[in-house]
C-alpha cells in the first residue's frame, strides 16, 4: 500500500468512526506510530481533523464533516456572509440556505 493509499485509507476510517488513536492506526495499517503521525500531519492540511492530548485525546474528525462532500473555503464563506446583510426577503434566506448546507462549522475547543 502506498503512502497515498493508506492516508485515503485513513481518512476514510476516521470519517466513519469519527475518533480513533495513532496507536490504533498504526497498529492497523501495519506502520509506526511516527508514521501514522506524518500521514496525519499531511491530511490535517486537505481534511478538517485535529487531535487532542491527554486522557480522552486522539484524533477528531470535525462534526457534520462527511468525505463524500463539498464544502465552502473559509474564504467563501467570509465573503457570503459579508454579502448577507445586503440582501433581503428570498435572497436572504436562500443565502442562509447555501451557508447552511455547504459551510462547515469548525473546531473551536473539544467539550468534557
Amino acid at each position: 500500500m502506498s503512502a497515498s493509499e493508506r492516508r485515503r485509507a485513513i481518512i476514510e476510517a476516521l470519517c466513519q468512526r469519527r475518533y480513533d488513536t495513532r496507536e490504533n492506526l498504526a497498529s492497523e495499517f501495519g506502520v509506526s506510530i511516527r508514521t501514522i503521525a506524518y500521514d496525519l500531519l499531511s491530511l490535517s492540511l486537505e481534511y478538517p481533523i485535529y487531535t487532542v492530548q491527554g486522557n480522552g485525546g486522539g484524533i477528531y474528525v470535525e462534526e457534520g464533516y462527511r468525505l463524500d462532500r463539498k464544502y465552502l473555503s473559509d474564504e467563501q464563506s467570509e465573503l457570503l456572509e459579508a454579502i448577507l446583510p445586503t440582501l433581503t426577503g428570498k435572497q436572504a434566506e436562500v443565502m442562509k440556505g447555501i451557508l447552511s448546507t455547504f459551510k462547515l462549522t469548525k473546531h473551536t475547543e473539544r467539550q468534557k
